[in-house]
């Protein structure tokens, strides 16, 4: 088995997200590997006019939550030791943009966090699932506990 040469983290901010970050730091240290980081925004729902102005006109959400992922990102990188050309920051389907960026990379391992749900809730959707099924490469979905 070769060893990993590049590992992308996909960072999702909640409150185990350093757990599955120091996974990931690890596995790249133990393989030698490059490690990357990505996070995605996901779209905003189209507000319906009927239900009157929910969000002011002169607001952008976009860009405030872009701000606010980026300085987030560049934190959780900066503890990490990822330079900024290995920080991905990306609006849109979470699954299709961290495959995306994991192929025009060359990237051979991704880690990510994973709740592991069953019945209804996997079928409603699952992030891990989804990348786990539509990579070309390894994914590493690491179980994280619910309280």
């Amino acid at each position: 088995m070769n060893n990993y040469q590049h590992i992308l983290l996909a960072a999702d901010f909640s409150e185990h997200g350093l757990t599955v970050a120091k996974k990931a730091q690890h596995l790249a240290h133990q393989h030698q590997a490059k490690l990357s980081i990505i996070h995605i925004i996901d779209n905003l729902p189209i507000t319906d006019t009927t239900y009157g102005p929910i969000i002011p006109f002169d607001m952008d959400l976009n860009d405030l939550l872009m701000t606010a992922a980026k300085n987030k990102l560049a934190e959780l990188s900066k503890t990490l030791n990822i330079p900024e050309q290995q920080q991905h920051l990306e609006m849109g389907s979470a699954s299709l943009e961290i495959t995306n960026i994991a192929e025009e990379n060359n990237v051979d391992l991704i880690i990510l966090g994973s709740h592991g749900r069953h019945g209804l809730a996997l079928l409603l959707g699952s992030t891990a699932n989804s990348v786990l099924h539509h990579a070309k490469c390894d994914v590493l979905a690491v179980r994280l506990q619910d309280n």
